[in-house]
Parts: C-alpha cells; structure tokens; sequence
C-alpha cells in the first residue's frame, strides 16, 4: 500500500503531484526546486544559495517519510547549463557521509518557475 508523503517544512506541490510516495520500503520523492517553505519565495541569488535550498527542501521531505540522504539510492539532477555543474555537485557531495547513491545530471530547456536546479531522489525509508 502506498503512503502519501507531506510536509510543511517543505514547499508544497505546485500541481498535482506529492511531495513522495512511499512504498514497499522506498521513498519516491519528487523533483524540489529552491522555493522557501514558508514564505513561497524563490531562493536564487545565486547557484549557491538555490542548491542549498533545493537539498534542504529534500532533507525535509526524506526526514518526514523516516529517511535521509544517506538513504538515497538514486538521484536526478537537472541543470538548466551543465557550467553550473562543478558548484552544483561540490555542495551535494557535502550531504552524504559515504556511499554515493547513484545518478544522472542532466541539463534541460527549462525548469519549474525558471529555475535553475531540480532534484529528485528514491531512498530507502523505515
């Protein structure tokens, strides 16, 4: 049976989609984007900033469906330039402990809201 994840300390979906779905022990969890939970602001000064806010917005969503990075077994990153990369994935290495899950970054024609950075993840959850 699947199990609809939700939490405010993250932003909430803008269409119809959830923030995850776990099931069978995994955690599908959906693209974040740099959207501050509880303004509904864009987090954007600069690619720094953006990424931060992206993982902090999928740390949030892990940790209420009883998971965490070092959880993830897959990601997906989408660029809108892959010269934003080296910055990109300097600052998501710096969230995981050891056992990198695995993934694909890939740049795209366009993003949600024009942003810049998206990432989504399945993980392992309790």
């Amino acid at each position: 049976m699947k199990e609809i994840v939700f939490t405010t300390n993250a932003p909430a979906p803008i269409g119809p989609y959830s923030q995850a779905v776990k099931v069978g022990g995994l955690v599908y969890v959906s693209g974040q984007i740099a959207i501050e939970p509880s303004s509904g602001e864009l987090k954007m000064s600069s690619i720094a900033e953006e990424t931060e806010m992206v993982l902090n917005n999928l740390g949030a969503v892990l940790k209420e469906s009883g998971s965490d990075f070092n959880c993830i077994i897959k990601t997906s990153i989408f660029l809108s330039d892959m010269s934003l990369f080296v910055e990109v994935n300097a600052l998501y290495a710096k969230r995981f402990a050891s056992d990198f899950p695995a993934r694909e970054t890939v740049a795209v024609s366009g993003l949600p809201k024009g942003v810049n950075v998206e990432i989504s993840a399945i993980a392992t959850a309790d």
